[in-house]
């Protein structure tokens, strides 16, 4: 049986959206070398709300990556929309759509 279109795009979308995740969470793990002044110590973004506020502790390579990730996922996310509308429009397979409960036909 032939996967449909919309089905792959829909994994995709769904991969994107893990893969904009995991770039942000290592880039805010790497976050800004300056040591928060109040303790002294060196965190990520994550943790400090005072260094998250500003986008100043990526750099501008990584506020690239981060772009150039969500733009894809959200071009495929409207590609998927409008794949999936018009599969259904234009589906007239004879076949009935399959019940979630009851007899299965029988």
């Amino acid at each position: 049986m032939k996967k449909r279109l919309s089905s792959t795009l829909r994994s995709m979308v769904l991969a994107g959206l893990v893969v904009s995740a995991v770039a942000r969470v290592l880039f805010l793990l790497t976050a800004s070398p300056v040591p928060d002044p109040a303790s002294g110590r060196t965190e990520p973004s994550l943790f400090a709300p005072a260094i998250s506020s500003s986008w100043n502790y990526i750099t501008p390579l990584q506020a690239w990556v981060l772009i150039a990730l969500t733009g894809a996922t959200l071009i495929l996310l409207a590609a998927w929309i409008v794949v999936a509308w018009r599969e259904r429009r234009l589906d007239t397979s004879p076949i009935p759509p399959r019940r979630l409960f009851g007899r299965q036909g029988r």
